[in-house]
């Protein structure tokens, strides 16, 4: 757990990055969808769903990067990140099929940070710091 301490900065700026990437899709819809699913949708309201969904995953991953240097924010943009994400892998077990195989790798990526994230917030400086914002 001391070594997932000790480098948090460098987990978040690392995950920050990796999931601003889905910025691509607020320009190209098409293409998020199909290096992350393998499929595409057709439609104006599909491609308004994509755009916002890419610009709020990367908004995640802004505040991500943003975090990995502001040491009081780290506890709660963990929190929301990791939460975020959660809610993205068990929805697509839950789809299973083609969409689970089609996002494999994120799905493989966005759980080992889920669990880094639970052991940095699990430790004692998550804790206090997610709790006691107060310095």
């Amino acid at each position: 757990m001391k070594l997932i301490v000790n480098n948090i900065r460098w987990i978040m700026l690392v995950s920050g990055v990796l999931t601003f990437t889905a910025i691509i899709g607020l320009f190209s819809p098409e293409l998020i969808l199909n290096s992350m699913f393998g499929e595409s949708f057709a439609g104006e309201l599909s491609d308004v769903i994509v755009r916002s969904w890419s610009a709020l995953v990367a908004l995640v991953g802004a505040m991500l990067i943003y975090a990995a240097n502001r040491p009081i924010y780290r506890s709660f943009v963990l929190t929301v990140a990791g939460l975020g994400k959660i809610i993205f892998v068990s929805l697509l077990v839950l789809a299973g099929g083609q969409i689970l195989q089609g996002a494999l790798v994120a799905v493989a990526m966005d759980s080992l940070t889920v669990l880094l994230f639970a052991l940095y917030l699990l430790s004692s400086e998550g804790v206090i710091k997610l709790f006691n914002n107060n310095k």
